[in-house]
């Protein structure tokens, strides 16, 4: 069973910072390939960041310089820090393994709410 939680989502003003947290169970992050997904009301789920290793991170064009993705094998748990937020960047944020993206199974998420 893999169970991922995501948290750290809120409302916050553009050009300020949110730190997302994603907590697993099942699955070893320093095993497994992790990533960062969202979705903005209306459309279709995108790629945000995706963490391997530490020769293996890559980000979307959209975020990248901006958000930095990591994760703490200890406490298997995953982070999303995002800074100069934008309102485009307004979505729910989910985080999921390469298994779970490829069966299009999903968790909860946390909102991210971006103010002009």
């Amino acid at each position: 069973q893999v169970q991922l939680v995501e948290s750290g989502g809120g409302l916050v003003q553009a050009g300020g910072s949110l730190r997302l947290s994603c907590a697993a169970s099942g699955v070893i992050f320093s095993t497994n390939a992790m990533g960062w997904y969202r979705q903005a009301q209306g459309k279709q789920r995108d790629f945000v960041a995706r963490i391997t290793s530490a020769v293996d991170i890559r980000y979307a064009d959209s975020v990248k310089g901006r958000f930095t993705i990591s994760r703490d094998s200890a406490k298997n748990t995953m982070y999303l820090q995002m800074a100069s937020l934008k309102p485009e960047d307004t979505a729910v944020y989910y985080c999921n393994t390469d298994l779970g993206h490829f069966r299009n199974k999903w968790g909860q998420g946390t909102q991210v709410t971006v103010s002009s």
